[in-house]
């Protein structure tokens, strides 16, 4: 065994690997770029060794810089994560012939499978069934558009070295095809070094599921059963389970056999993943391999109880696998958030800066659901613009499907993040969708329940009862709390009203509020004249109030706000006010501040870096047409003009960083 292994990877993700070696006794280096001087990653590793400037071109995928690290420390391996250097072929054959040990597969299997045009040629002569699509070199834009006319609409542009949604398109006609394979080679090649592109039939409807199989230097493969990840935003996942609603016994068993099969004969010896796209009929195509570990591995070792990263140290040092595809058990259900610094009432736009709070719900098993928090971030470090906007995975584990989405959904109101904006209403949104709830999934779910966006969820019955009784509380413990401020006058003590009016958003709530010792008793004024009593150790300053509500366990994310508090809980979040019914009646009359108009003015939805600019001072500009074109996070994202104009003036210049909301360009 390896007595010590260099990390080549950042985030959740080199902390994770390092967990399962210091578990085994090995001693990690990490690598870090000058952004990551102070990350977690650097923190938790034995040693760590700077690499290069921020950009990860020039120091997470310098492949030198690895490898002149793993020479100053002594690491006898490299476990590359996922991302960056772990699909490279290039980059195993340049450790092999360093003396240092890859831990992954052969340079012959990543060679095969890691490359998405020879994966999917490699199958056809395996006889695996595919997606229609072409394979080859495609010139241009106009060979393009040729091919997709061919193939038939929708159709997919995709990195032939691309991973995390990143170089993808899906395109309806020529006009998107034409766009899509520019935008798609240009981030395949500042994401991977490796501008290729292929394209194939979109099918429509679809769900992704893929199978995770192991396998040794000694020819043995297994499979540990699928995942699915259908639940995607921009062909990024963002919830994963184990097992899939959509399979039955006889359908697992055929994908797990193919995708082993496949595996075979390539000879493949470390964790990888076969993907596959399915039908809601069950059908399924092969869609890809990665030869790497998987963002979503988390749910898999939460099912079968098996450490995929002490499994890949251990095939990688030699050892024969000890787990028999008979020894592999299916054990309840496991469900995986995504949680990214992005703002899911803004389109999803990235958001970086300081986590001037970052509280992740507390690990373990609890009321018969284990919660897990994959993170490579603490409260204070910086969310940067520089790499994948991804903060943490959040991952729950119980006996049944609802039970894992219930678990979720309680961890989520416990995840307290302040500083940056955050997907966490959005995945609690989510959690309350009675078609996610019923396993009908596919790809296109997220576009087909949220068409015009993410606004966040009108509270109604228990959580609208949650958030004023909540609401309610809060402000009676802080009026209390300046009850005992000293120095006040004395004389006629102060009563509070018991009877309230809570706003929540643009409801308003009639109830009665009245303390008992360690609890409040709230009587909704609703048809119901419920009594709720609600037990909290809650105290001013606290990010979460955590209690019990009739008995049950809730939690509320609280952000105080001038005379008021915003609340996030159930994937809704609100501006809540108390009101006496003298003062709610008054504050109803209070004129709304309305933002003035910007029509004129096309500014950054995100921070980012302008890629270019498509204009100039004097030109005239259609609606739709494209402005500028901004990077975020390895995101290129377009900016379009939303009406027909005249350009005034042009604000920034190409390589410049751009703050949210800064102007771009200005119309006359």
């Amino acid at each position: 065994m390896f007595k010590k292994i260099l990390i080549a990877n950042r985030g959740e993700i080199a902390c994770r690997v390092m967990k399962t070696a210091k578990r085994m006794g090995i001693a990690t280096v990490a690598v870090y770029s000058d952004a990551d001087a102070n990350a977690l990653h650097v923190r938790m590793a034995d040693e760590a060794v700077g690499i290069g400037p921020a950009a990860a071109a020039q120091s997470y995928l310098v492949v030198d810089n690895i490898i002149d690290a793993c020479k100053k420390t002594g690491a006898e391996a490299v476990h590359p994560g996922y991302g960056f250097l772990s699909e490279r072929a290039e980059f195993a054959r340049a450790l092999e012939k360093a003396g240092i040990v890859f831990v992954g597969p052969n340079v012959h299997a990543i060679e095969a499978m890691g490359d998405k045009i020879e994966s999917k040629k490699f199958a056809a002569k395996a006889k695996v069934s595919t997606v229609p699509g072409f394979l080859g070199v495609i010139e241009d834009d106009r060979h393009a558009v040729k091919i997709a006319n061919e193939i038939g609409y929708p159709v997919m542009i995709k990195a032939s070295a691309g991973g995390g949604g990143k170089g993808m398109r899906i395109a309806a006609s020529a006009a998107e095809v034409a766009e899509g394979f520019a935008r798609a080679k240009s981030e395949a090649k500042s994401s991977f070094g490796d501008d290729r592109v292929f394209i194939e039939k979109f099918i429509i409807n679809p769900r992704h599921i893929e199978i995770q199989v192991l396998g040794d230097k000694h020819g043995n493969v297994i499979h540990l059963n699928e995942r699915e990840c259908s639940i995607q935003r921009r062909n990024q996942k963002v919830i994963e389970e184990s097992p899939s609603p959509l399979l039955d016994e006889k359908i697992r068993a055929a994908m797990g056999a193919q995708a082993v099969a496949l595996a075979k004969a390539v000879n493949y010896d470390s964790a990888g993943t076969v993907e596959f796209v399915a039908g809601q009929d069950k059908s399924f195509y092969f869609l890809e391999m990665n030869t790497r570990l998987q963002v979503e591995h988390p749910v898999t070792e939460l099912v079968t109880g098996i450490d995929l990263v002490e499994q890949m140290i251990r095939v990688a040092a030699g050892e024969k696998l000890a787990i028999r595809q008979g020894d592999v058990k299916r054990n309840g259900w496991a469900m995986e958030c995504r949680i990214y610094a992005e703002d899911p009432f803004r389109g999803f736009l990235p958001s970086i800066g300081r986590l001037v709070r970052y509280r992740p719900p507390e690990e373990g098993t609890r009321g018969g659901a284990t919660v897990r928090v994959d993170t490579g971030v603490v409260e204070g470090d910086e969310i940067s613009m520089f790499y994948d906007p991804m903060a943490a995975k959040l991952v729950t584990h119980a006996s049944e499907r609802l039970a894992a989405v219930d678990a979720m959904a309680d961890a989520l109101d416990a995840f307290a993040i302040e500083g940056v904006e955050h997907n966490v209403p959005f995945l609690a949104a989510v959690m309350q969708s009675e078609r996610f709830r019923k396993g009908t999934l596919s790809t296109g779910f997220i576009a087909e329940e949220f068409p015009d966006g993410f606004k966040g969820v009108a509270p109604e019955g228990d959580t609208l009862a949650t958030l004023a009784a909540v609401g309610a509380a809060l402000d009676h413990v802080y009026g209390e709390r300046k009850r005992r401020i000293s120095g006040q006058l004395t004389g006629r003590l102060v009563t509070r009203q018991k009877e309230r009016v809570v706003r929540v958003g643009a409801q308003d709530v009639k109830l009665e509020i009245v303390r008992q010792e360690d609890a409040f008793a709230v009587r909704l004024a609703d048809t119901k004249k419920r009594t709720l009593v609600l037990q909290s150790h809650w105290k001013p300053g606290d990010p979460i109030w955590r209690g019990l509500i009739d008995g049950r366990e809730v939690a509320v994310h609280v952000r105080p706000m001038a005379n008021g508090f915003l609340l996030s809980h159930r994937g809704s979040r609100e501006k809540v006010y108390v009101y006496t019914a003298r003062e709610a009646a008054l504050a109803s009359l209070m004129p709304e501040k309305k933002s003035a108009d910007s029509g004129k003015v096309v500014k950054s939805p995100m921070p980012g870096l302008v890629l270019s600019i498509a204009v100039k001072p004097g030109q005239e500009v259609q609606s739709g047409e494209t402005i500028a074109v901004v990077e975020a996070m390895k995101m290129e994202n377009v900016l379009r003009a939303e009406r027909d104009g005249k350009v005034k003036t042009v604000h920034v210049k190409p390589g410049e960083s751009v703050a949210v909301d800064a102007a771009i360009v200005e119309f006359q």
